[in-house]
C-alpha cells in the first residue's frame, strides 16, 4: 500500500500545475528629445526652420542620425528589458514616429504609438510609445489645453497590464518661458488646470487609481503648476490612493540634480509622478523614490565649457550642429510587477 500511496504523491508532483509568482520589471520613461522634425515641408505649420533649404541645413541624414541617437537611447535605458512606455515630447508627426518605430534598434521589440494632433503653433506634439504584450491599449484621447495660445494638447492613454491592474498615463509638454517666466506661468497653470481635472474625474470612477504622469511642464517640481495646481506631494510613510506623488521632487533638492541644465544650473522639468496606489508595496504593481531617475549616459553629455562641468549634448549648439541627443536627459522609472502563474 505504501509503494502505490509514493507512485501516487510522485504523480501529483511532477504533473500538477504549480502556482506562484514572478517579479517582472516595468521600466516608464520620458524624454524630451528636442525638436525631432523630419524633413518634409507641412504648409499648416511653422516647421521652416526644420527643412534642407532652412539656415539649419535640415536634411535626410542629420534626421537619419537624430532618430538613430533616439532609438540608441530607448534600447540604452531598457538594458536587458526594453521599457514598457515611453513619454516623448517635442515630435512632429505621425510620420516621425513611424520612422523611429521602424528604426532597426527598435523594429524588433514590438513598439506601437498613440500621439496628439495639437494646433501648436511649430506643430510638435507628444507621443507615447508602449509594448503592445506588457501594455494592452485599453483607449487614448488628446485633452485640448483652452488657452488664447496654440499649445500642446495632453495625451491621456488607458491600458492594462499583466498583473490584471488598469493604468491610466498622462503626458503632457506644458508650454515654455519664451517670453518670460511670470509673463508665460498663466498658460502653464490652465495646462496644469486641464490635467488636473483629467486625473480628479479617474479618481471618482477608478476603486484603487493607478496613474502615471509624465512630461516637460517647463517648471520645476516646486512651482505653482505642479506644486499647487497637480497637488504634488513627496512620498512619505502616510500614503493616500487619491493623491499625487512625485518620485523624483526629493533629488531635486539638489542644486546638482536636473534634467536640464539653463545658465549653468540644472533644474527638472521633466517629471514622473504617480498615484498614490502606486506606492503601495503591498499592491501587485508598484514603485518607489529608489527606482525612480535622471539618466545620465556619458554619450548624453558634453563639457560645459562655459560654466563647468557637464550638459546635455544637443543636436545643435546654437547654429552649429553637434550631432547629439536633446538638451533634455531622459527621466525614468522602474515598476515593480507581481505576476501571478
Amino acid at each position: 500500500m505504501a509503494k502505490y500511496l509514493t507512485f501516487y504523491l510522485l504523480f501529483l508532483f511532477l504533473f500538477s500545475p504549480v502556482s506562484g509568482q514572478e517579479l517582472e520589471s516595468f521600466k516608464v520613461v520620458f524624454w524630451n528629445v528636442e525638436n525631432l522634425f523630419d524633413v518634409e515641408k507641412d504648409s499648416l505649420k511653422d516647421d521652416s526652420e526644420f527643412l534642407p533649404t532652412s539656415i539649419r541645413r535640415w536634411h535626410y541624414g542629420r534626421y537619419k542620425e537624430k532618430l538613430a541617437n533616439v532609438a540608441r537611447t530607448i534600447v540604452a535605458i531598457g538594458e536587458w528589458q526594453p521599457p514598457a512606455l515611453v513619454g516623448l515630447c517635442e515630435v512632429e508627426n505621425a510620420n516621425v514616429m513611424n520612422h523611429l518605430t521602424k528604426y532597426a534598434s527598435l523594429s524588433e521589440l514590438g513598439y506601437r504609438y498613440i500621439m496628439t494632433d495639437s494646433p501648436d503653433r511649430r506643430g510638435i506634439d507628444v507621443a507615447l510609445l508602449y509594448q503592445r504584450e506588457r501594455f494592452k491599449l485599453i483607449g487614448s484621447q488628446s485633452i485640448r489645453v483652452a488657452v488664447n495660445k496654440p499649445t500642446r494638447d495632453i495625451l491621456h492613454a488607458t491600458g492594462l497590464l499583466a498583473t490584471g491592474d488598469t493604468v491610466d498615463v498622462f503626458v503632457g509638454h506644458f508650454s515654455s518661458r519664451s517670453g518670460g517666466e511670470k509673463e508665460t506661468e498663466p498658460l502653464r497653470l490652465e495646462a496644469a488646470r486641464t490635467m488636473r481635472s483629467a486625473i480628479d474625474s479617474l479618481f471618482t470612477i477608478r476603486v484603487y487609481p493607478k496613474i502615471i504622469v509624465m512630461g516637460d511642464f517647463n517648471d520645476y517640481p516646486t512651482n505653482k503648476s505642479v506644486a499647487t495646481i497637480l497637488q504634488t506631494h513627496t512620498p512619505t510613510d502616510s500614503i493616500i490612493d487619491n493623491a499625487l506623488y512625485h518620485v523624483l521632487a526629493r533629488k531635486a533638492t539638489d542644486k546638482n540634480y536636473g534634467s536640464h541644465k539653463y545658465q549653468g544650473k540644472w533644474g527638472l522639468l521633466d517629471h514622473l509622478i504617480v498615484s498614490g496606489a502606486l506606492l503601495r508595496q503591498t499592491n501587485a504593481v508598484y514603485t518607489t523614490e529608489e527606482k525612480a531617475g535622471v539618466i545620465r549616459f556619458p554619450f548624453l553629455l558634453t563639457p560645459d565649457t562655459k560654466y563647468g562641468g557637464d550638459q546635455p549634448l544637443r543636436t545643435y549648439y546654437g547654429m552649429k550642429y553637434q550631432g547629439g541627443f536633446s538638451d533634455h536627459l531622459p527621466v525614468m522609472m522602474e515598476l515593480v510587477m507581481k505576476v501571478e502563474y
